[in-house]
């Protein structure tokens, strides 16, 4: 039987166009990068950490002269809650790093429902990369990819507002919405801007589908890092082991990260005690990731496809298997996402996404902004797109053989 053939993603766009990225990530259509939850990750990452050149609090007095001036002058209606959204907004955004923003109670709930796998919207996967919101990719069999959505496209406004300077959170909470409603895109592919409507509709999707291809290999296709991309993955590893398979395919491509626990569970399918990822901090001693010792494939011959959409958490799997000797990378480098972020939840109900430290794979790489480079490279082309070719795949099964 022949896996289930999603049209495949032509990564990349124009070098005049201008992209960006986001554990927990960005909120990249769901998540987007490493994050781990308050249970989860390093045990101490959320020990006390203290800035100690800054006074133990800031001095209001001037944002209370900014805000005097605007209830007295300014001609509009304001609302002390999006005021103070906006301050705690500020404070996130005034650390310089993508990564670290302010998700207000809504945002925060739309970034836990992703994590879930349920969500309305338009089923894609966006970022931001060099300062321009991008398609990271289209889900399978959602109004996004019906919609005809590919990865790589530039978002340049959403139901007419312009994007430049949008955070990814921002983005979701525009695109996203009640199910039957409908959303306006403007997109750049190649050099011409052209506008999508897409009707929305609710969302659900498994983590990680599987199925055993002709020649016994077993075909896993991982989308995201949720709350149970481990048990799922190690579920269809145990019924390959049961059938007998002896050769995989793992598929990441287009995976933009989720939960740091989560990739040590999928990474522990094929390691036994290994280590996994090592996380490093100021003013911190190393932090060590192992894998569990009941690796389900750890004999198995394992391929890795990854492209410009995997990023954080897959990157730790691809970097962690393929240091411990146990997979080979097929496709195209990596996105580059070497950061880890908490959620840490807020007495308002909102969540502060904060990068707390980087991460490293087991032989001591960092790997942001250069990604992770295949052990052997193959592109997809407009051409393989438009006849519906996945070489990639075609290239991981030759290995198998």
């Amino acid at each position: 039987m022949e896996p289930k053939q999603n049209k495949p993603i032509k990564q990349g766009i124009p070098a005049s166009i201008f992209l960006f990225f986001i554990i927990g990530a960005s909120v990249m259509g769901f998540v987007f990068g490493v994050g781990f939850k308050e249970a989860g990750g390093f045990s101490n990452l959320n020990s006390a950490r203290q800035n100690t050149q800054l006074p133990a609090d800031l001095e209001y007095g001037s944002v209370e002269k900014v805000y005097d001036s605007l209830k007295k002058s300014y001609d509009g209606e304001l609302s002390e809650d999006k005021l103070l959204e906006g301050m705690k907004q500020g404070l996130a955004e005034a650390t310089g790093d993508p990564y670290t923003v302010y998700l207000s109670g809504q945002e925060a709930k739309e970034f836990d429902e992703s994590l879930n796998g349920e969500f309305q919207g338009i089923g894609a996967e966006i970022a931001v990369k060099d300062k321009q919101l991008q398609v990271v990719s289209p889900l399978p069999d959602t109004p996004a990819e019906k919609a005809g959505l590919r990865a790589g496209d530039a978002i340049l406004e959403i139901n007419g507002t312009d994007t430049q300077n949008m955070t990814v959170e921002e983005a979701v909470s525009r695109i996203r919405g009640k199910s039957g409603s409908k959303v306006k895109l403007a997109i750049l592919r190649g050099s011409e801007p052209e506008e999508v409507m897409i009707t929305r509709g609710n969302i659900s999707i498994k983590d990680a589908t599987g199925e055993i291809l002709d020649g016994k290999v077993g075909y896993i296709e991982l989308r995201t890092f949720g709350d149970d991309s481990g048990r799922e993955v190690k579920e269809i590893a145990q019924e390959f082991e049961r059938k007998n398979v002896k050769k995989v395919v793992l598929d990441l491509r287009n995976n933009s990260g989720g939960l740091l626990d989560q990739a040590v569970d999928v990474a522990s399918v094929w390691l036994d005690g290994d280590v996994v990822v090592k996380e490093k901090s100021k003013g911190k001693s190393e932090q060590v990731l192992r894998a569990t010792r009941d690796g389900v494939l750890r004999n198995t011959e394992l391929v890795i496809l990854i492209n410009q959409g995997s990023a954080s958490a897959s990157e730790i799997v691809a970097g962690a298997l393929r240091d411990n000797g146990v997979a080979r990378l097929v496709g195209e480098k990596s996105y580059g996402k070497g950061s880890v972020q908490s959620l840490q939840e807020l007495d308002d109900g909102g969540v502060l996404k904060v990068t707390v430290a980087r991460w490293f794979t087991p032989k001591g790489t960092n790997i942001t902004k250069n990604g992770i480079k295949p052990d052997q490279q193959v592109e997809l082309t407009d051409n393989d797109f438009d006849k519906n070719k996945d070489p990639q795949l075609d290239t991981a099964l030759k290995a198998l053989k």
